[in-house]
């Protein structure tokens, strides 16, 4: 049988099991109530080296591939925080690929090497009040002034937002180029005009801070551009994928995760003379519900296999191929970990509704993964083109 992960990705492993299960899950009560978790989390990943493994050596990684990430992704679970699981993988999934992918060296020094290191918090600035899932409808602006661009506008559902040091922002450069008119910036949020406007209350994923954010007339130095001007909507389809591969992967395993519990639960709760686990109609749904997350694991495998082999093994740009098998995994897996989460939270009857039961917090969690990174009935618009329908 094909088996992706060698003994060095096992060992990474353990190392990643340990720091979510001895570290992060013991302060599960606090750190859902305080709705945030302390800023040590990210330099701890970073000593750990859990942030940088799949960067190169010269960005301040470990030079491995994409598999390590995977692993990474799939022990992060076990914190039983989504949002911490959030918060991280934000940090070195999502917010700091495109500065590997296109930032110069200088960028690299300031920004990139200390957030893989822990040093710096890092946050995604794309998402608007008028533009979710629909990216290329932004109204941020990036005005260029001598050699600085001023901007303004508002970002929302910001991850790590309230307390990053800096935003990996998309802003429209030319307005009249629509999608084809946005360019990438790295600004610091101690630049004058960027505020914090509040941080917002979620149904699920407490445990990390999501903030909206103003910026009113922030003058961002000429070298902070990243990448090329007019070409940021090209590179966050890029870096779409791998916040999207990475989504998969652990809600099909906190979705086995919480399979197992259930299990747990059922051999001990006894109903009408029996172990509810023993009740076939249960066994039944179970058992499907095992076999749609193997065949789910298998087919986000497949998708991280193809990624690595584009992006670390052959070095070339991600195919429209993986980008639409990554679109169809995270779809997958959104409907899958759905099912989970219902189902076991019904098998645990009264109890799944209680708040100190696992259940309760896994079944708002994971509701945001048919929203989050592309809503599914967007990703579904854009496979359908994609595939010429």
């Amino acid at each position: 049988m094909w088996q992706p992960f060698t003994e060095e990705h096992q060992q990474f492993r353990k190392t990643v099991r340990a720091f979510a299960e001895k570290e992060l899950a013991p302060h599960v009560e606090e750190w859902e109530s305080s709705e945030c978790f302390p800023s040590w989390v990210f330099k701890r990943a970073g000593e750990l080296g859990i942030l940088g493994a799949h960067f190169p050596e010269e960005h301040g990684g470990a030079g491995l591939d994409y598999w390590f990430s995977a692993a990474k992704a799939e022990e992060l679970v076990r914190c039983t925080m989504a949002g911490v699981s959030m918060g991280l993988l934000v940090q070195s999934d999502m917010a700091t690929p495109v500065i590997s992918d296109i930032g110069t060296k200088e960028q690299i020094e300031e920004f990139l090497k200390p957030a893989l290191a822990g040093d710096k918090i890092a946050a995604l600035g794309v998402s608007e009040p008028a533009a979710g899932s629909d990216v290329a409808g932004i109204r941020t602006i990036a005005r260029k002034e001598g050699d600085d661009y001023v901007l303004n506008g508002q970002k929302t559902f910001i991850t790590n937002g309230t307390r990053a040091d800096f935003v990996t922002l998309l802003a429209k450069t030319s307005p009249d180029k629509g999608a084809h008119g946005c360019s990438f910036f790295l600004v610091p949020t101690a630049l004058r005009g960027f505020n914090v406007a509040k941080k917002l209350k979620k149904i699920g994923n407490k445990s990390s801070d999501t903030a909206e954010l103003f910026l009113e007339d922030v003058r961002v130095p000429g070298r902070y551009l990243l990448g090329e001007p007019d070409q940021g909507f090209a590179y966050l389809m890029q870096n779409f994928q791998t916040e999207r591969l990475v989504a998969a992967v652990s809600a099909i395993a906190s979705s086995f995760m919480t399979l197992d519990g259930t299990v747990e639960y059922g051999r001990e709760r006894v109903a009408f003379g029996k172990p509810i686990i023993k009740r076939e109609s249960w066994q039944h749904k179970l058992v499907d519900l095992y076999t749609r997350c193997e065949a789910a694991r298998a087919f986000a495998y497949k998708c991280v296999d193809h990624y690595n082999d584009e992006r670390y093994v052959r070095k070339v740009p991600i195919s429209f191929d993986t980008v639409k098998l990554i679109s169809m995994a995270k779809i997958l897996a959104g409907d899958v970990a759905n099912d989970v989460v219902d189902t076991c939270l019904q098998f645990h009857g009264g109890w799944g509704y209680i708040e100190d039961f696992p259940i309760a917090r896994a079944w708002r969690d994971q509701r945001l993964l048919r929203i989050g990174g592309g809503t599914t009935e967007t990703m579904k618009y854009y496979l359908a083109k994609l595939m010429n329908f």
